[in-house]
């Protein structure tokens, strides 16, 4: 009764859609979705000839500037790279405020149909980080046929079944009581990048949240649940990269889409880096990180890691990888 009275006092806030319907386009510096929304992005142009694009999803409380290193590497090596806002993040309407896991999955569907139709000539990728990736997992089946395939930058498959109770029990009673309030993080011991310098270069840019408020936490889980309960597209090419001093997403989570991907046996290449952290693409070794991703996008291979050789030593200690 306790618990059924405090389920009533609040709940998780859902940012509404646009009340206008427009026309999808896509512009040099932003995108309309089909409720009138606007997504900035930044684009990062090849020269000459279009080897391949890249569709760049960010992680939470992010923005498309977390892609400007990729962007600029990529770009030198004929692929052309385009990063949006997604909502609630960045330079949107609604920031810091969730919009919901439909929502953010149907605009990626949107801006693959629109990059797709922009190039039709040239190969189209998407790339998600953190949270981009389970968007894009969440993703998957829909834009599948209309891309050549998906990198997974640490995608965030931290499901509920994976997270002790009193971690699940904290969260449903935090929203249900105080859905608006904002958590910043502190005093927790996480590292998400060895490069400390971009690390402080993203505390002064105001644009990166600090503070994240309860009903977005509650709304990333549940993101997460369905991007690990994603079962993997056996004609959808997938790099997974993962980071073996990654403090925002477990290892136990991250192997147990690993041996859901080994059971399903789809074209799927992994590669965990040994002094890799969250941030990637961010961190100290990220030039070989941008190489590794590279590599694939143009010639469909890099230095990738048995997956079965992967499953025994690096989730040998996860009873889920047994």
């Amino acid at each position: 009764m306790i618990l059924a009275g405090v389920g009533a006092c609040a709940r998780p806030y859902v940012h509404p859609e646009g009340d206008a319907r427009a026309l999808p386009a896509l512009y040099e510096t932003h995108a309309v979705m089909d409720d009138g929304y606007r997504l900035p992005l930044q684009r990062w142009s090849a020269g000459g000839a279009c080897r391949a694009q890249l569709l760049a999803l960010h992680g939470l409380n992010d923005y498309h500037q977390a892609f400007a290193g990729l962007g600029a590497f990529m770009a030198a090596r004929s692929v052309t790279v385009v990063a949006y806002d997604q909502r609630g993040f960045g330079d949107t309407a609604g920031f810091g405020l969730w919009h919901g896991r439909a929502r953010l999955v149907s605009d990626l569907r949107l801006m693959v149909t629109l990059m797709k139709a922009a190039r039709p000539d040239c190969p189209l990728y998407v790339l998600g980080e953190s949270m981009g990736g389970a968007v894009a997992l969440v993703g998957l089946d829909s834009i599948a046929s209309e891309i050549a395939g998906v990198v997974l930058v640490a995608p965030a498959v931290w499901s509920r079944d994976s997270m002790p109770f009193y971690q699940r029990m904290a969260l449903w009673l935090a929203v249900h009581t105080m859905p608006g309030r904002r958590l910043t993080g502190e005093g927790l011991d996480i590292r998400p990048s060895d490069n400390m310098e971009m690390l402080r270069a993203l505390g002064r840019d105001s644009k990166v949240i600090k503070a994240t408020r309860v009903d977005v936490l509650y709304g990333v889980s549940n993101l997460m649940d369905q991007a690990a309960q994603a079962s993997p597209a056996e004609d959808t090419k997938v790099l997974f990269l993962y980071g073996m001093h990654d403090d925002i997403i477990p290892r136990e989570p991250t192997c147990r889409m690993l041996v859901k991907v080994k059971k399903a046996a789809p074209p799927w290449q992994v590669v965990v880096y040994e002094n890799g952290y969250h941030m990637l693409t961010r961190d100290r070794q990220a030039e070989r990180v941008l190489s590794d991703i590279h590599q694939w996008l143009v010639a469909g291979k890099s230095e990738y890691d048995d997956l079965e050789n992967v499953l025994t030593s690096f989730c040998m200690a996860d009873s889920t990888a047994s």
